[in-house]
């Protein structure tokens, strides 16, 4: 194992670096363009963003709207894309390997995300991944999400294993600061949403991986 070290398992965040959602997150947006009377925004213009959630999407998409016409945009936008969650959505490239190899080493893996457990479930269920993953926390498993390292540390508890042991996979600057405060090893997922304001080789992860297979050469797996 990686520079001979007692590693465990393989967490994973979500969207952006384990599935990639964006495709069926952007055409909910624009469905809800759509029907507000707008345009459809380029999907290139979304992707960067979809690793911050509804809450970020609509902000982008609607001029910062407030109070009651943000909120009624959100469980809107929510409610279109929890009927169309993976239409588009797979596994980046390459991780069918990843997992496969991970599996076979006798890894254990799971998935820690700040998705709601409503929109979670269901999506893992029509992909495939609920029946092979060892845990799962999402967003609103427990009082606190990403960047606290909470849903990391109940994560490590869910396998039996103590977080040193455990490497936490993510796309985003929070899931670094999250891996780091339970003592896991953090890497980033380049392939992921960055935006280009993200520098991902300023959060201090060690290692970013340009696409899913580099985690294999990482972890020395055969």
């Amino acid at each position: 194992m990686r520079g001979g070290r007692d590693l465990r398992a393989v967490l994973f965040d979500l969207d952006g670096t384990l599935l990639d959602t964006a495709p069926d997150m952007a055409d909910a947006l624009n469905t809800l363009r759509v029907a507000e009377g707008l345009d459809r925004i380029p999907f290139e213009r979304i992707r960067p963003l979809v690793s911050h959630g509804a809450p970020r999407l609509i902000r982008f998409a609607f001029d910062e709207p407030e109070g009651a016409r943000y909120e009624a945009l959100r469980m809107r936008f929510l409610e279109i894309y929890s009927g169309a969650l993976a239409v588009r959505t797979r596994l980046f490239d390459g991780f069918d390997r990843v997992l496969e190899a991970v599996e076979q080493a006798g890894l254990q893996w799971g998935i820690v995300t700040n998705k709601p457990g409503w929109l979670t479930a269901p999506l893992l269920a029509q992909t495939g991944l609920a029946r092979r993953c060892g845990c799962v926390v999402a967003g609103d498993t427990l009082a606190e999400r990403k960047p606290h390292p909470l849903p990391l540390l109940h994560a490590a508890g869910l396998l039996g294993l103590e977080p040193r042991t455990c490497v936490y996979v993510g796309d985003a600057e929070r899931d670094v600061q999250a891996a780091r405060n339970a003592g896991m090893i953090p890497l980033v997922a380049g392939f992921g949403y960055l935006g280009d304001d993200d520098d991902p080789a300023g959060w201090q992860a060690e290692a970013i991986f340009t696409r899913p297979e580099d985690l294999i050469d990482w972890l020395e797996l055969p």
